[in-house]
């Protein structure tokens, strides 16, 4: 006998359980676990295996080390490694060994970053490290430091450490990703903001969006929100209070989100993601995905118009290296390429809806998940 949907939670857990696909892990979680394994060898002489980390939603996968290396006398330093399993998702990086190497520095250093083989380096603006920096991004950064300090407290370490992330065959793999027209040189980036690699799969997903909206109207929702991850999540959470079953994990398919609330109508729907992704809806794109559209700087530079920039800033967002330098171009002469950007979103959603009774707000964000346009 079939469940119903008033007998299933909702929610982005619920969504991945129903895909029935496997879940992985980012080289964030990959690198974090490394480089957990390798100073606790330094502090300790043993390297742990399998290491156990925690993610930033409180998960403790652990990870059996592929390699590892400590050297001592004059020069010490622990290295060890990861292959990245990227469960069922077709994600180039599976398989990948993701190494970190970690060597002490003197009291007061912190905790320093370095590119190793097969990671690349920021050479344009636009991102979220500045030109110069290793492609290891905030979050993976900031779950390195967390486990360093741990791993400082536990053994009598400093914490005073440097971290050099390396990932074999890295600068190969990085030809088949977006990092090269990005200005990411010299390899991959290190990147997560869960620690999970969500499996891609179109009808698997799409499937779980519309039992999502099943369950939200079975609970007695009155207003959904599509978001396109989980910083999205947290900012929904965080404007309208809204529970777990009314939260939709859009990921890409805006188009699956609309079609199937057009049919199977709520009150209100808030669709809620980053701004280069909103900006592909604005433009007429209902898949969202990196390989099936991109974000349109032409048409970001003809939306500045519109918000009042001139001709030299219009050309600068024509030629910007991502939509989030586009916007940050903007934002510093006041132009609120956000709120333009979100009220063309909302009106493409409209058009998909032909008129079915569901009001619409768009909310885009940046990264870090502040909001830089509503509508």
């Amino acid at each position: 006998m079939a469940e119903s949907s008033a007998e299933v939670s909702g929610g982005r857990d619920a969504q991945l359980k129903h895909t029935g696909l496997r879940p992985g892990w980012t080289t964030g979680a990959c690198a974090t676990a490394a480089t957990t394994a390798a100073y606790t060898a330094l502090l300790t002489g043993e390297f742990p295996d399998p290491v156990t980390i925690t993610l930033p939603k409180g998960q403790t996968p652990a990870f059996a080390l592929a390699a590892e290396a400590l050297t001592g006398a004059g020069s010490p330093s622990a290295m060890a490694g990861i292959v990245k399993d990227a469960g069922d998702d077709p994600d180039v990086t599976h398989g990948a060994l993701v190494r970190a190497t970690v060597r002490p520095l003197p009291a007061g250093s912190g905790v320093v970053f370095r590119a190793g083989p097969g990671v690349g380096t920021v050479t344009r603006p636009g991102l979220p490290l500045d030109v110069g920096e290793p492609a290891i991004n905030p979050v993976p950064r900031q779950m390195m430091r967390e486990h360093v300090a741990v791993v400082a407290a536990r053994h009598g370490g400093s914490g005073d450490v440097e971290i050099t992330v390396s990932v074999d065959r890295g600068e190969d793999i990085a030809r088949s990703t977006w990092n090269p027209r990005l200005g990411i040189l010299g390899g991959l980036s290190i990147l997560g903001t869960t620690g999970i690699v969500v499996p891609y799969s179109c009808s698997a997903w799409i499937d779980s969006i519309r039992r999502g909206v099943d369950v939200a109207r079975a609970a007695g929702r009155t207003h959904v929100a599509g978001c396109t991850g989980s910083t999205s999540e947290k900012t929904v959470v965080s404007l309208y209070g809204l529970p777990e079953d009314a939260l939709l994990d859009m990921g890409d398919f805006a188009g699956a989100v609309l079609k199937y609330v057009r049919r199977h109508p709520v009150d209100r729907l808030t669709i809620c993601g980053g701004f280069a992704k909103l900006s592909k809806l604005a433009a007429g794109h209902l898949d969202l995905h990196s390989g099936r559209s991109q974000v349109d700087k032409s048409f970001l530079a003809d939306l500045a118009r519109r918000g009042g920039a001139d001709e030299t800033l219009a050309a600068e967002v024509a030629a910007a290296n991502t939509g989030l330098a586009a916007l940050q171009m903007c934002a510093a002469q006041g132009v609120p390429l956000g709120d333009l950007v979100a009220a063309e979103a909302r009106d493409q959603a409209l058009a998909v809806l032909r008129g079915a009774p569901v009001a619409v707000d768009v909310v885009c964000i940046d990264r870090a998940g502040t909001v830089v346009g509503r509508a």
